[in-house]
């Protein structure tokens, strides 16, 4: 029977291999050892101060993994990662239900998952737990540029420490008028502090926030080969919502220009509809749902 317990840095090689090994297995990729070399979701989350890493141990050795995540009042966790030969024996179930435990005691008030759509025995297993589905979530990607006329943003990266200060405010703020207590301050500072990419700031005529996404690249990150990937983006909302997202979407796409990047990734829930039809109408193209 496997046990829960912490990930110990001792795992984190082991834990990235089952990443691939389990996702390239059921994506049918034809080695899976070789499956998403060009990204990583273990070592980018392992130690954060706003993550929590569980590992599932079975005669000594590492069968099962799973990460919850911080923002605030907001968590979500994964990537679930069990090895193919220790399916249906229910790891994932007590991997979830570790998840679960820590939002508890973290006191989040809404939590949430990204699985595979028309997977039923994903669906089944995190229904188990209340998470259910609700609207798709597109994954689309386009060519970075250039693109006539983008109004670059600023690098949280670039800025003094009073600046940064100021900055993460002002991102805190801003997402609290989204969902109360949402707030991604601990996500902006792992991405800088280890490297794995920068957030991009847009600001209004009068030099308020208007918008921010956190954006990974590299190999270190979670974004893949020559990709600019937009782990979380937010707009300030009310009057005008519109062009401040086409706003932060052109800092995007010039943020991944600068740094060399051939095309810029994100995720959008379709359920914000204009956002959706406007990235479309810029060139995205849906990679998964």
């Amino acid at each position: 029977m496997a046990v829960i317990r912490a990930l110990a840095e001792a795992d984190l090689a082991a834990a990235q291999r089952l990443v691939r090994v389990a996702f390239g297995t059921y994506l049918g990729a034809p080695d899976p050892e070789r499956f998403w070399t060009d990204r990583d979701y273990v070592r980018g989350r392992f130690g954060a101060p706003h993550i929590a890493a569980f590992a599932a141990e079975e005669e000594g050795a590492l069968v099962g993994s799973n990460f919850a995540i911080k923002w605030g009042s907001v968590g979500f966790f994964g990537p679930v990662s069990i090895r193919p030969d220790m399916q249906n024996r229910a790891i994932g179930q007590s991997l979830v239900a570790a998840a679960c435990d820590r939002f508890a005691a973290w006191g989040t008030r809404h939590a949430g998952l990204f699985t595979f759509a028309g997977s039923a025995r994903h669906v089944h297993l995190y229904g188990k737990f209340g998470f259910h589905p609700r609207f798709l979530t597109a994954v689309l990607a386009a060519p970075a540029g250039p693109v006539g006329g983008m109004r670059p943003g600023s690098r949280y990266s670039a800025l003094s420490e009073s600046e940064r200060g100021e900055s993460l405010a002002a991102a805190r703020e801003l997402c609290d008028a989204l969902y109360a207590g949402l707030d991604l301050g601990a996500e902006i500072r792992t991405v800088a502090a280890r490297q794995l990419g920068d957030t991009v700031l847009s600001r209004d005529g009068g030099g308020r926030l208007a918008g921010f996404a956190i954006c990974h690249w590299g190999p270190d990150s979670e974004a893949g080969a020559e990709t600019c990937f937009v782990k979380f983006a937010a707009i300030r909302p009310g009057p005008g919502d519109g062009e401040r997202f086409e706003a932060l979407l052109d800092a995007c796409a010039a943020l991944a220009c600068e740094i060399g990047m051939k095309r810029v990734e994100a995720g959008v829930n379709l359920a914000r509809e204009e956002a959706y039809r406007r990235m479309l109408a810029r060139g995205f193209r849906t990679q998964i749902q």
